[in-house]
């Protein structure tokens, strides 16, 4: 589908962080070995600070939706899916890697840069085996502060941005905006999705979706999403993704997704695996 940057619109949060330190030599010199471990520990030890200092994180990974809610002010969020599987018509092949990255800014804001690198295993389509798809830069923004940051009542935000030109997928570019409102509860979460938007078709589509979740303290939650997209030109698609959300850490969570579609084009089978990361 073609939303902020396909089917997403959003629903993971971590960053790779490099630091480097400049040696001068004087009247010794260090085995190149050496220098190669050092940085390797240096890098491990930068990689568990930030794992375990870094601060809370909600994962929206596995949906296609999202939620009202934005990364805290400087901090960065990685929704990353290594691998997924999917099989559309008749063809199939992985996303690996499915990628979201999420910048909190001040004002309730955050930046959300995405895409995903695609490869088919067979082209009975007569599409590039291989493809940076779905590849999208929006500007998400809260409305109204509520439930999901421990206060009352439903969280409402925005999400506009534009559809970029992708690699051997399709051509030129579109704009999308969203409206979504979020209620959370002791038994569990509701998230409701609305978005209007122009493909790099030329055809306006909109998108409706909820996003239902088990109770927030299970560390395992069960989760699930339903979705209907159209569009001028006729296309449609009716998707429904079950899954499970693990909350491994309050920085790190894990996710699983199994996600059925079916449209009046090829119908399409996925299956998502992925986790979120914030510092």
């Amino acid at each position: 589908m073609e939303t902020l940057g396909a089917a997403r619109y959003r629903a993971f949060a971590g960053s790779t962080n490099e630091q480097a330190t400049v040696v001068r030599k004087r009247h010794f010199t260090i085995a190149p070995s050496t220098c190669r471990e050092a940085v390797r520990r240096a890098v491990s030890l930068l990689a568990l600070a930030a794992f375990f200092c870094s601060g809370p994180a909600i994962a929206y990974r596995p949906f296609d939706g999202t939620d009202a809610g934005v990364a805290a002010p400087k901090e960065f969020e990685l929704e990353l899916g290594p691998v997924h599987y999917f099989r559309e018509g008749d063809d199939n092949g992985i996303i690996a890697p499915a990628l979201i990255a999420n910048f909190g800014l001040e004002g309730d804001r955050e930046i959300v840069l995405e895409g995903k690198l695609r490869r088919l295993f067979n082209n009975s389509s007569g599409d590039h085996r291989t493809s940076v798809v779905d590849t999208a830069l929006s500007l998400k923004q809260v409305h109204r502060r509520g439930s999901l940051q421990e206060g009352t009542g439903p969280n409402v935000a925005s999400e506009c941005g534009i559809l970029l030109p992708t690699l051997h997928g399709e051509s030129g570019s579109g704009l999308a905006c969203a409206g979504i409102v979020s209620q959370r509860w002791s038994a569990g979460t509701v998230h409701l999705n609305g978005l209007v938007g122009r493909t790099r078709d030329h055809e306006w589509n909109r998108f409706i979706g909820i996003i239902l979740e088990g109770p927030f303290e299970w560390r395992m939650r069960p989760v699930m999403e339903v979705f209907n997209e159209r569009d001028t030109a006729g296309s449609w698609t009716n998707s429904a993704l079950i899954g499970a959300i693990w909350r491994s850490r309050e920085n790190l969570s894990f996710d699983v997704g199994i996600r059925e579609a079916r449209s009046n084009g090829p119908n399409l089978t996925e299956v998502r695996v992925g986790f979120t990361w914030a510092f």
